[in-house]
This record gives C-alpha cells, sequence and structure tokens, in this order.
C-alpha cells in the first residue's frame, strides 16, 4: 500500500511566513515580482519591480552576536550598523553569519530570509526607521515575494527590539 504524501503546513502556496500572518489574523498585502537572478541586490530588486520607495522595502539580515544568532531588519537603501546591532542586545561583537548557517537556522534561502515564520525563532531587531511608514514590505519567504504589513504588528509578532541599526 503507498503511502499518501504529507500535507505540507503551508496551504495554497503559501510560505511559513505567510502562513504565520494569516494565523495571525495579521493584515498584510502578497507582492509577487519576477526575480532576476543577475540582479545584484535582492533587495533593491524588490523595491525597483514593486514601485516602492527603498527606504519602506526592509532587508532581513542574519548576524551572529557573541555566538548567538540575531536577525536585523533593516531599509535596503542602507546598511546594517553592526555595532548598533550588538548593542541593541546588549552583545559585544557581532559580525554577518555564515550564510549556509543562516539558511539552515531559518529554513529560508539567502535573499529570501523572512524575519516570519522561521524554522527556529531568532531574537529580532527592526531599525526604527520602519516607525516612519504606515506599512513596510519584507521578505515573505522566497525570493521575489514580498509581504506588505504594519511595523507594529511586524514587531509584535516576531517579539523585534526597535534600535537604530540602520546607517545610510
Amino acid at each position: 500500500m503507498a503511502k499518501k504524501p504529507k500535507k505540507k503546513q503551508q496551504q495554497s502556496g503559501g510560505t511559513p511566513a505567510t502562513v504565520a500572518l494569516t494565523a495571525a489574523g495579521v493584515p498584510f498585502t502578497v507582492h509577487s515580482y519576477d526575480h532576476d537572478p543577475s540582479h545584484p541586490s535582492y533587495g533593491e530588486e524588490a523595491a525597483e519591480a514593486m514601485g516602492v520607495s527603498p527606504d519602506r522595502v526592509f532587508k532581513t539580515l542574519v548576524a551572529d552576536i557573541d555566538g548567538a544568532l540575531t536577525v536585523a531588519v533593516v531599509p535596503v537603501a542602507g546598511q546594517l550598523d553592526l555595532k548598533g546591532l550588538a548593542a541593541a542586545v546588549g552583545g559585544k561583537r557581532a559580525a554577518m553569519a555564515d550564510p549556509a548557517l543562516a539558511e539552515r537556522t531559518t529554513g529560508y534561502v539567502r535573499g529570501g530570509i523572512s524575519p516570519l515564520g522561521q524554522r527556529k525563532r531568532l531574537r529580532t531587531v527592526l531599525d526604527d526607521s520602519a516607525g516612519l511608514h504606515e506599512t513596510i514590505c519584507v521578505s515573505a519567504g522566497r525570493r521575489g515575494l514580498e509581504v506588505e504589513l504594519s511595523p507594529v504588528d511586524l514587531a509584535e509578532l516576531t517579539s523585534a527590539v526597535l534600535a537604530p541599526i540602520g546607517r545610510a
């Protein structure tokens, strides 16, 4: 007797991020676009494809702070301030995490790491500039897929600390 395939938690093409948002009852909008593998920046590509200001599109980066993986969510228009990130969580040293470790830990591929629905929930720091916008866009867990939601909802769902961790 053949085994039936297991149903995935994600229904109708959802990602763990969109499944988490739906389960939480949070309003969000999904934006999809054709990902160009030759584009030099995933975040800038998303902003261009959606016609959204790069200040409102946030990238999800994984850093190692004193041996603990931490998620940083910063505008694609700028860069992550590693010293500011470490300070935001009371750490001393911060460096970008090994990409393969970030992928294994979050369950997402580089360029598609979402702050939501991660395999292992990591502490999260959201750049305080997110509060300047009614909504922001973050990866929905796949290259070419973004979710737009309130920064307040994102901070709540990820238990994020808000801090000035981005720089121009």
